[in-house]
């Protein structure tokens, strides 16, 4: 039987460890390190946490299901791992044998998480596929991994994999999860002894492979990042002792989270092994609908969330539309600058270079908090305090108003090849506008061209190639080159400026990273997607996209709901208000760099028309070969 890693040790006040930094010629810093706050597992992998679960608390609730009803049903640590066990036996009865690869293309559900430690704990790879993954991406990562088995959720998904079946000889299983697959699974398995999972979990270590995640891939097709169950310990333990009071409970309110970002992205799947290394209870909301997600969230509760920043900009944004509605939109405007103000205050005092919050300015706060803030603290279920926020810059702004309003937000910085956050805000010493310190354990470094390289434990094995059935290392001496341009401040605080690739060099030679400019105009209610152009041009400019709830609301307080998209995209009140977004994003830039022209498209850009990735980037590439009429009519005023 597999010795199970150990808990994470408890750990000093993060508030107290400072990054170490390693400054250039000029002074500047160009390297930061913290050390590890948790030792580093030298035995035992991932499969073992629910066992260890059951031996240390086996009556803690460790995950919650949904029921018909709407009510929420606790799952026990002694549940979980009887589940785990029943379903990896019925993997090894199928004639799994250690190291096979089995992909899950699921939304977010109870069944995700239990295959994915049910397949580990019977030595078994899981690769993630999108669930709004097309033919052609599903036939590649099956392809490509060797996958011999796929766990979908419905049965649109089983038709796209099954037309590909012919094309994939090595897929020998198709199990449907709204069909009882895994019931299947643990009937099948029911003669298969305890001891043969438990011999299955002592083959695994720390350097074993536990998942292939594929990137979504803004250009070329994806690659398999190989993740080691020692690269989620790195991660998983030295983000809950830095987020001590997210991870652990402080309040008569337990630990809890709602997760409804998907676990095919390595940013949900990383929070949902930390959730279950900490025994934070943890529920699956499979519906990103915004009715569907007000709903759980109200029932369930939770006191922590993970979103990325078009969640938090969509509760902003329906807030003040609410408000507008009810004619009070100059008291949610004044609400939302007292907010900031107090966050930056707070932040300030935090860093030792102010008082922190005055006496009028508490007063305030506290004037506007049954109005404004407690409506916005509901939407989120009524209990959220924290929010780990990833994916893209969240914005200063945005930062700073939830401080204000109640809600800490701890925002990161990684790739699926660092196993998630790379970087994270420190608790009580956050900087706003920036991606924080390296995480325990992990250093940063800003390259001669201001490229940002990583090291750490988190990082992964390297990229799968499918002849060698093995990853392809992607490190120089321990550092990984992320392709995103950064710059660290005196203080070792990251801000993340643009990718690398995306760089835009007009023919003037100026050099333009295009994404604080489209970053500032998305968080715009009426904004859905903006892409900067401007390479070998004489100046920049921007397609933009209207955003479906923004637009609705707006035509509502104009009166305009019977106009036609394709006459509105030229209305001169819309794009009025478009240039007053676009004037306020050009004040964070110099003239070179700001936004000469723009023109609103009559579409959305979308994952389901190619122009987005799964995790929301922009395929520019595609984007520029679909709009390049738009483009070039922009040079031609």
């Amino acid at each position: 039987m597999s010795t199970p890693p150990a808990s994470p040790a408890p750990a000093p006040s993060p508030v107290l460890v400072e990054p170490r930094t390693v400054r250039d010629a000029a002074g500047r810093v160009r390297e930061v390190s913290v050390p590890a706050f948790a030792p580093p597992v030298r035995h035992g992998s991932l499969a073992d946490i629910p066992f260890a679960n059951a031996r240390e608390a086996p009556q803690d609730a460790v995950l919650s299901r949904k029921e018909p009803d709407g009510s929420w049903r606790d799952v026990t640590a002694r549940a979980f791992a009887d589940e785990v066990r029943a379903v990896a036996k019925g993997l090894i009865a199928e004639g799994f044998q250690p190291g096979a690869r089995i992909a899950i293309m699921a939304r977010t559900t109870y069944e995700w998480t239990l295959l994915d430690f049910a397949a580990w704990a019977a030595g078994l790879v899981t690769v993630p596929i999108y669930p709004t993954s097309s033919a052609y991406q599903v036939r590649w990562i099956l392809q490509d991994s060797g996958a011999r088995a796929c766990a979908v959720e419905t049965k649109e998904q089983a038709r796209i994999v099954s037309q590909e079946r012919r094309e994939l000889d090595g897929l020998a299983h198709l199990w449907q999860f709204d069909t009882g697959a895994l019931g299947r699974l643990r009937t099948a398995g029911q003669g298969v002894p305890d001891a043969a999972v438990d011999a299955r979990r002592g083959l695994l270590g720390p350097d074993s492979p536990a998942t292939l995640i594929y990137t979504s891939g803004t250009t070329g097709r994806p690659k398999g990042c190989v993740l080691t169950h020692g690269n989620f310990f790195a991660e998983v333990d030295n983000a809950i002792e830095l987020l001590h009071p997210v991870f652990k409970s402080v309040s008569a309110h337990p630990a809890s989270t709602l997760l409804f970002l998907p676990l095919s992205h390595v940013f949900g799947r990383m929070v949902a092994i930390g959730c279950m290394r900490a025994r934070v209870r943890l529920g699956h909301a499979p519906s990103i609908r915004t009715e569907d997600l007000l709903a759980d969230l109200a029932g369930f509760k939770p006191s922590f969330l993970l979103a990325i920043p078009y969640v938090l900009e969509k509760v902003f944004n329906t807030g003040r539309a609410t408000a507008e509605k009810m004619g009070r939109a100059s008291s949610f405007d004044r609400a939302a600058g007292i907010a900031q103000r107090y966050g930056q205050a707070v932040e300030a005092a935090e860093h030792g270079t102010g008082p922190g919050p005055g006496t009028a300015l508490k007063m305030a706060r506290r004037l506007y908090d049954p109005l404004v803030y407690r409506r916005i603290r509901a939407a989120l279920g009524g209990h959220v305090r924290y929010v780990i926020c990833g994916g893209s810059p969240l914005g200063r702004r945005l930062a700073s108003f939830y401080a204000g309003a109640g809600i800490q937000i701890f925002e990161g910085y990684g790739l699926t090849e660092t196993t998630a956050a790379h970087t994270v805000t420190p608790p009580l010493k956050p900087r706003m506008g920036t991606v924080g310190w390296p995480l325990p354990g992990a250093s940063v470094r800003i390259a001669d061209d201001g490229e940002v390289l990583l090291r750490g434990g988190q990082v992964f094995a390297g990229y799968w190639d499918a002849r060698r059935g093995e990853p392809v290392p992607a490190v120089d001496e321990g550092w990984f080159a992320t392709g995103d341009i950064g710059v660290l401040d005196d203080d070792g605080y990251l801000t993340i400026t643009g990718r690398k690739k995306d760089i835009i060099i007009t023919s003037g030679g100026k050099n333009v990273v295009p994404a604080p400019l489209e970053d500032w105009l998305r968080a715009h209610p009426l904004v859905g997607q903006c892409m900067v152009v401007g390479d070998n041009r004489s100046f920049i400019t921007a397609l933009i996209t209207l955003d479906e709830d923004g637009l609705a609301h707006w035509r509502q307080m104009k009166k305009k709901q019977g106009v036609p998209l394709g006459e509105l995209i030229d209305d001169p009140e819309l794009r009025g208000t478009i240039q007053h977004a676009v004037d306020d994003a050009n004040t964070s830039v110099s003239r070179a760099e700001s936004i000469r022209a723009f023109t609103v498209l009559p579409v959305d850009f979308t994952e389901a028309s190619g122009h987005l990735t799964p995790s929301l980037k922009l395929r520019r590439d595609v984007v520029a070969r679909d709009f390049a009429a738009e483009i070039e009519a922009l040079y031609r005023k």
